[in-house]
């Protein structure tokens, strides 16, 4: 039986970099991943083939829309064979780096699944067991299948077949507002699907502001995707060509048909498998581990990171905190928790919509004074130019010493532009201080200066 100083369960975003900081601490290192493919949720079948994707249908959206800025361009459509073809190759490239990191890399990596037996101690699906001072688990999330009637009856995709897809299908149902939702529901509707959204809650992207979610529903429906928001499904069931879903909206009962059913309705930890019981690692109802400010479990010498602890499915986060968690287990000196009034969002639809600190609804709820101002896309000459005018830009800060709070961006690249707050937001930074900084113009980044300067005035009128 080997034994390690720190043991890494799953290969993905949070275990690869704890195993490599841990590594490089001067530890004994395993990564133990069982999956067919190596490489995690984000490389094979999240951030990166969707985004692939996207920018594909953002690519056939400008193109098909070529009149509005006087060119002529007789066809533009999809062909998914291609666009498939190129985004599994990305991903493969993608991928292969990262098990040759995994596989070169300055720890052991175990090719198999495992369950605790006790604090630790693993047992393997091969029959091994090994023992580690510390754990890191890391085995992220899963699709979820919620107790809506019909949906675990009748076939639908998942986000994985979305994904994988290599022909246009003729209309889709999608179930779920979310991010991934909504990302591919207009992925979808771009490369030539048919495609309803029927959402339970009475905003799409609830976790993001009423004003936000707004902008984005109504572009969905410009382009022509039929969004229902706030409904209750009743019966989900298959017919000979297809599926039905029954719901009630508005007080009516409605029924729509689709070639497909796209179950889009969220993701849970995937830690049912680990026997945590036996590790005394305590959970959530849904599976979420439990963890403090150093992501340790409720044993301290094991600890958790990514989508399986959360407190949101980001890459960059997981990365900081299996990172953190490595090097809290080899007791490095004058470490700080993950501050997370840092925390940055971005949803890729387009309109892209990107957050960063802390927004007007924790403020509230926390009973924290702050101002607001904002500024239109549909007033901004750069934006104008690219008839990218859904939006805005907002703005937070302090009443009175102008400290910038939190920002939400909803427009073209607001994924990018978002990060011109992080920088000064992570250096407690006020609207003077990014007024002194020099702003291009014409620039989409140069919009930002309009809510900036409105908070300067009244700021200063104080």
């Amino acid at each position: 039986m080997k034994t390690y100083d720190f043991a890494v369960l799953g290969g993905g975003s949070a275990g690869f970099n704890a195993a490599r900081v841990a590594a490089a601490l001067g530890q004994k290192v395993a990564v133990i991943d069982g999956a067919k493919k190596l490489g995690g949720l984000c490389i094979l079948r999240g951030c990166m083939p969707s985004k692939t994707l996207l920018y594909t249908a953002e690519v056939l959206h400008l193109a098909q829309r070529g009149k509005k800025f006087g060119l002529s361009i007789p066809s533009a459509r999809a062909d998914m064979r291609a666009i498939h073809l190129r985004k599994k190759k990305l991903i493969a490239e993608f991928a292969d780096h990262r098990v040759q990191a995994l596989r070169s890399g300055p720890f052991d990596l175990i090719k198999a699944n495992g369950h605790f037996i006790d604090s630790h101690t693993l047992k393997l699906n091969d029959g091994r067991l090994l023992r580690a001072k510390h754990f890191l688990i890391g085995t992220g999330s899963k699709v979820s299948v919620p107790l809506v009637p019909g949906v675990r009856e009748t076939p639908s995709w998942t986000s994985d077949d979305v994904l994988d897809l290599d022909f246009i299908p003729k209309s889709v149902l999608v179930l779920g507002g979310g991010v991934v939702a909504c990302e591919l529901a207009q992925f979808l509707s771009r490369i030539g699907s048919r495609v309803t959204l029927i959402q339970r809650n009475s905003n799409i992207l609830r976790d993001h502001s009423d004003d936000a979610s707004a902008v984005v529903q109504k572009a969905f429906a410009d382009e022509g995707i039929r969004v229902f928001a706030g409904t209750q499904i009743q019966a989900i069931r298959q017919e000979r060509n297809g599926v039905a879903v029954t719901f009630l909206h508005d007080g009516k009962t409605i029924r729509q048909r689709a070639n497909h059913l796209f179950n889009a309705l969220g993701r849970e930890p995937n830690t049912g498998g680990l026997n945590l019981t036996a590790a005394g690692v305590k959970t959530r109802p849904n599976g979420q581990i439990l963890i403090n400010r150093w992501q340790q479990t409720t044993m301290p010498h094991i600890y958790a990171a990514g989508d399986c602890s959360g407190p949101a499915e980001i890459v960059h986060l997981a990365i900081q905190q299996g990172e953190l968690a490595a090097r809290h287990s080899a007791k490095v000196k004058n470490l700080k928790p993950i501050n997370y009034q840092l925390l940055l969002n971005v949803v890729f639809t387009d309109p892209q919509l990107a957050t960063i600190g802390r927004l007007e609804s924790e403020l509230d709820a926390a009973g924290v004074a702050f101002l607001c101002a904002s500024y239109p896309f549909n007033d901004h000459g750069k934006s104008i130019l690219m008839e990218a005018n859904y939006g805005y830009v907002k703005v937070i800060a302090a009443p009175r010493s102008g400290r910038i709070l939190g920002a939400e961006i909803v427009g073209k690249d607001a994924g990018e532009l978002i990060h011109c707050f992080s920088g000064p937001l992570a250096m407690q930074a006020t609207v003077f201080d990014l007024l002194h900084a020099p702003w291009y113009h014409p620039t989409l980044a140069e919009i930002i200066t309009y809510p900036l300067e409105e908070l300067a005035d009244k700021i200063s009128a104080r």
